[in-house]
């Protein structure tokens, strides 16, 4: 179903069915960020700020960081078409792992380049693999840590031994769209940065609920961010996306209470799909990747459950037409997920 016509469905006042196919966050916004964002409409007539000052400065505060060397976009899609823009042409392609995210190779075609895929092992980014597979052609290796679909991240020590292995004319982007989910469980990447050849990549639209308002950002070395300037569009945020930002991140304890929430959901849900004989991979992100033992057997789950109310998302366009992927939402939505998969389990069915 095209999702912009199920907001219209799900509006309805007798609408049944529930999206957990876009890994959008399970609440709202934080109060200060809406209220931030209403705040601008008044002012409506007045383009945004070109530089997201306010924006950069809270986000240099929250993370210890340079503000000058802070971009931001509208989302972060548009900073990695911007990336291979600047770096990538015919000529030249693009490496990542076999399930990364798939707007890494769009952005490549999109520039008359390619994208080539490493093995990875146990859905999760194998760095030998990526090592192994660079070519004299290859100008950047993107990295999504936790990746996306399979929500398997590696540590900070394997995209360290990555960039040393790496030349130095590599670039190296690591897109952290679900890192808020994972701070405090490793060294940050951010120092990574200061090498000049390494980008980090983060989004509001997950931990922070502002998919709608569509922004993201990223930290890049000075002679990096020259470059993608003269591809921005310079007024590419509205004023009301980057109040409402900015209001997010000085409200970090909203935000570390939407994650503590996601990520306790999530661990229950992962163990309930286990007792039902599932093998999900450990996840780091606010969904999870559900394997079948068949394309065949997830067309049918994925039917059942739209027949029951839920829209997951297939992963045939990743390369992986056995498994379905789940955001996670409510306690009540994610339980009646496991009820559907359940009465498949009684009723005979093969997982």
């Amino acid at each position: 179903m095209d999702l912009y016509a199920l907001a219209a469905v799900t509006d309805a006042e007798d609408a049944r069915l529930v999206s957990l196919a876009q890994n959008e966050s399970l609440r709202a916004p934080s109060p200060l960020a809406v209220s931030a964002a209403n705040h601008t409409l008044s002012n409506g007539a007045a383009y945004p700020d070109p530089d997201w000052n306010k924006l950069r400065s809270a986000l240099a505060s929250r993370h210890g960081l340079t503000a000058d060397n802070i971009l931001c976009g509208a989302g972060s899609m548009e900073l990695i078409a911007a990336l291979a823009q600047c770096f990538l042409d015919g000529e030249h392609h693009a490496l990542a792992s076999e399930y990364s995210y798939a707007f890494f190779e769009t952005a490549a075609a999109r520039v008359g380049s390619r994208l080539l895929k490493a093995k990875e092992a146990a859905f999760t980014v194998n760095i030998r693999s990526l090592i192994e597979s660079v070519t004299a052609q290859t100008r950047i290796v993107f990295v999504a840590n936790p990746g996306n679909p399979t929500g398997t991240r590696i540590p900070t020590r394997d995209l360290l031994a990555l960039r040393a292995a790496l030349s130095h004319d590599i670039l190296l982007v690591i897109d952290e769209a679900y890192g808020e989910f994972t701070e405090g469980l490793d060294a940050p990447t951010f120092d990574m940065v200061e090498t000049g050849n390494t980008v980090v990549l983060r989004t509001f639209s997950k931990a922070y609920g502002l998919a709608a308002m569509r922004i993201g950002w990223g930290y890049f070395g000075p002679p990096i961010c020259a470059h993608l300037r003269k591809v921005l569009n310079p007024n590419n945020i509205s004023s009301a996306s980057q109040a409402a930002a900015t209001a997010a991140v000085l409200d970090d304890a909203y935000m570390r209470e939407t994650t503590r929430l996601t990520s306790e959901i999530r661990d229950r849900f992962q163990v309930s799909l286990m007792q039902l004989g599932y093998a999900p991979p450990p996840s780091c992100a606010n969904f999870i990747l559900i394997p079948f033992a068949s394309a065949e057997r997830a067309a049918f789950a994925q039917q059942r459950l739209y027949d029951g109310g839920f829209i997951l998302r297939g992963m045939s366009g990743y390369g992986l037409p056995d498994c379905l992927r789940a955001t996670i939402s409510s306690e009540h939505h994610m339980q009646g997920v496991i009820n559907i998969l359940k009465s498949l389990r009684h009723q005979g069915d093969t997982i």
